[in-house]
Order: C-alpha cells, then structure tokens, then sequence
C-alpha cells in the first residue's frame, strides 16, 4: 500500500520537458517585452528648460494686465489684487517686489500729475511683442497645413473648436483663428455645430494624400541615406534617445528591439475598416498611438505640449485612457517633465527635436518666444534700476511714498539688430539695436524667490 501511494504520488507530479521551471518561463517573456509601468528618470536640459519658462509664463500674465488698460499702463497698488485673481500665489505687496526682478520687461515710473507708482512695459518688452506678431503672421500658411495635418488625423475628420483654440498657441495659430484661418479658407475647412450638444466643431473638407506623411517617415529616410542602416529595421523603428540614468538591462534592450519592428497603421489611415479584435491587431494600435503622439508633437511650433491637451484629442485619435503611463513606456521617444507649473501640469517633449535643451530646428516664431525669455533671464544687476525706487512703507490708513526717482528708468534696446520706433508720451524715438544679449542668472538670494523655490521643491 505504501509502495503504490508513493508510485501514484510520482505520477501526479507535472512533467517538464525543458529544463527550466515554467515560473522562469513565463518571467522570461514578460522581460522581453516592454514594461507596462517604469519609473520617470528626469533629463535636467528639459526640467531647466520648464524651470525658465516657469518665470516667462507668470510674466506673461503680468504682461496681459498692462496690455489690457487703455493706457498701457496700471498703477503699481493694484498689481497685488489682480494677481490674487490670477491665482498667482503672491502674498500682500509681494506682486509689485516681482516686477522689480524683471526691469527688462517691467519699467517702473512716476506719474507726472498723479505723483504714485506705475508700470508698463519696456521698449525691449514692446519690441519682442512686435516682433512674435510678425513671425506668427509669416508662418501663418504653415500654420494652416498643420491644423489641416491634425484635423486629418482624427477618426472622424473633424475636431472640436474648443479643443483646438485650448493648444492653438502651441500649433502656431493665432487667436482669432476661426476667422482667420477657419473661415477664411474653406476650401480647406467647415465650421458646423453638432446636433446633440452646442459645442462647435472643424471639418476637414478633403483629405490630401500628400500631406498624410508623417515627420518619422522622413527621419527614416534621412537615417537610411545618411547611415546606411538595414531598411528592414528602420522600415518601422523611432529614434530612441534614453536619457541618462536610465537603466536598460538585456532584456529590455532586446524589447525594445522586437518593438521596434513591429508593423502599424498609419495615423493618418483610415482603421474603421480593420479587425482591432486580435493581440497582433492590439501591438499594432499601441505603436500606432506612439506615432499620433509623436505627430501631434512634430506639428506644434516647440515641439512640446502639456499631457492634458493631448488628452484632449484622446477620443478623436483612438489615444489610451492613462497617457502619463503609456509615456513613461517611451522614454527613449518621449519626456514628461513635471517641473514649471508646481506640478499641476505636465509637459512632453519630442526628444529627438532637442539637444542640450534647446531645439535643433528652430523656427522664427520659436526664435521670437525665447527672446522674452532671454529678457526674463537678464540679471536685474545689469540694469541701471535705483532700488530706492519702490522703496515705501505702507501705513494703515494710508500709503505714503518715501522715496521716488522722477525720471524714468533707462532701458537700452540695442539688443535685437534691428531699428524700430516706439511711441511714448506722445513722442516717437528710434533706437539702434546691435549688440548681443548677456544671459545672466537672476538673483536668488531675495526672500522672495526663496519663497517660491520652496513651493516647488515641495510639489
């Protein structure tokens, strides 16, 4: 009896015929392929970069309140309530202590019959202003084949007005685009509303085969001719670039390799026709996904866009549900930072688009948005500012000025090589511009800043 539990007990262990254990197996072939989850491993070009763009959107927003008076102009007392509409996070007074950082941008004066404290802009800061106007003017026939490229990436051809005007700054568009550019070419587009709800929507009136080529297809064909490669492996392949400290272990190397010749659809094709039923069907739209991604990124002015406006055309574009995961599968492709807005918003990165954080190709819309930062990043050191100006205490019942300085502050535009006039005052000037800029770091060592660094680093 003994003997037949022990031969019978033999017989229900499991057979293997290969010598290794079916949980070494099947944890093999899931290394083989790339990991659904991975941890952000953060490129500091990119992170510095959203570090300065950081401080040019909140001057931008000071730059909207002085643009939007009248004059031009606004009295320095109502900076500190306007902000707190913003939701800027200053705290009391600390909103007229900003514009002082930015003397570039910010020109500080007395008026000459109210005898109080306003602002307004800088020629330099008027000039940059003019300048952007014209490059978006210039490229605006690009702009209209990019919108023609996005809307014709859509399953249905056609996307929601809103959606667009939300990201029509990253796409080149300017604001009054649905006349401009929607109405002014329709040939190209047809602005309807929908039945069931009221929101808006573009139509593409013709899909142009020509202009349903991807960026990538040309990258493959310059890396073919360049460097001679394999067709069969740049057929389907993307430029992966990892950034440093990632780890890429055998395996994953060998994934990443398998991913790379997988066939897919075009973003641009037509797939309501296709089983999507099957896993081959599945690898396929995955990968198709990456490359929509990676032409919405090639179509904007930066190369770059923040996570929730490509989320927006996530229905439109067949894109997952959980963007921010299925980025981080791509990092060699991708770069989500999470730095510039205390991390409420995240922003991807093309990588291939950029080196040492700054583009490769840049264009002369791009070229007149960094000036402002260039403006931005000028040390207040460098400019001839009388601290004493906006240096006054405030009483409880009322604000006296201690101290002012009545002429105005010297602002040299001999920066951008070009002539222009400015009309202030009622006078027209006309300045040499020659030299170039001298970045320089802004101080760090004011309370201020202290404050607002260690917001972020808590985020």
């Amino acid at each position: 009896m003994l003997v037949f539990f022990s031969y019978t007990r033999n017989l229900l262990k499991p057979r293997s015929s290969s010598p290794l254990p079916f949980t070494s197996i099947m944890h093999m072939s899931q290394s083989t392929s790339i990991p659904k989850k991975q941890d952000r491993v953060r490129d500091h070009g990119f992170d510095n970069y959203m570090e300065a763009e950081k401080k040019t959107r909140k001057v931008l927003k000071f730059q909207y309140l002085i643009l939007s008076q009248p004059s031009q102009t606004l009295p320095i007392s109502r900076f500190d309530s306007l902000a707190r509409r913003l939701g800027l996070g200053f705290k009391e007074n600390e909103a007229a202590a900003y514009l002082l950082k930015f003397p570039h941008v910010f020109e500080i004066y007395e008026h000459p019959v109210l005898r109080i404290l306003f602002c307004r802009l800088t020629q330099k800061a008027l000039l940059q202003i003019e300048q952007e106007k014209q490059a978006l003017h210039a490229q605006l026939p690009d702009a209209v084949t990019r919108l023609r490229k996005l809307v014709m990436m859509s399953n249905t051809g056609r996307l929601r007005l809103e959606h667009v005007r939300i990201a029509r700054k990253e796409f080149g568009l300017p604001d009054d685009f649905e006349y401009s550019v929607i109405l002014k070419y329709p040939e190209f587009f047809r602005l309807f509303d929908a039945r069931d709800t009221r929101n808006k929507y573009i139509e593409i009136v013709e899909r142009d085969p020509e202009l349903a080529i991807c960026a990538i297809e040309k990258v493959r064909e310059r890396e073919y001719r360049e460097k001679g490669l394999d067709a069969e492996d740049v057929r389907f392949s993307f430029l992966v670039n990892f950034p440093p400290g990632f780890k890429i272990g055998k395996y994953y190397r060998i994934a990443v390799w398998k991913w790379q010749r997988v066939p897919y659809w075009s973003p641009y094709e037509n797939i309501s026709g296709y089983d999507l039923r099957s896993l081959e069907a599945l690898k396929r739209m995955e990968k198709r996904a990456v490359a929509t991604i990676h032409e919405l990124l090639s179509l904007t002015v930066e190369k770059k866009i923040s996570l929730e406006r490509i989320a927006h055309f996530r229905m439109a574009m067949n894109l997952p549900k959980k963007l921010k995961d299925f980025l981080l599968q791509h990092q060699g492709i991708f770069y989500v930072s999470t730095r510039g807005n205390y991390g409420k918003l995240h922003t991807v990165f093309l990588r291939e688009a950029y080196r040492k954080g700054e583009l490769i190709e840049p264009n002369d819309l791009y070229l007149a948005r960094r000036k402002l930062g260039e403006l931005v990043l000028l040390s207040s050191r460098k400019a001839k500012v009388d601290k004493e100006l906006v240096s006054y205490r405030r009483d409880t019942e009322v604000d006296d000025i201690v101290c002012v300085r009545p002429d105005y502050m010297e602002n040299d535009v001999k920066d951008f090589g070009v002539e222009y006039e400015i009309e202030h005052d009622g006078r027209r000037e006309g300045y040499g511009l020659d030299s170039d800029f001298v970045s320089d770091d802004i101080d760090e060592t004011e309370d201020l800043d202290e404050r607002m660094d260690e917001k972020e680093d808590t985020v």
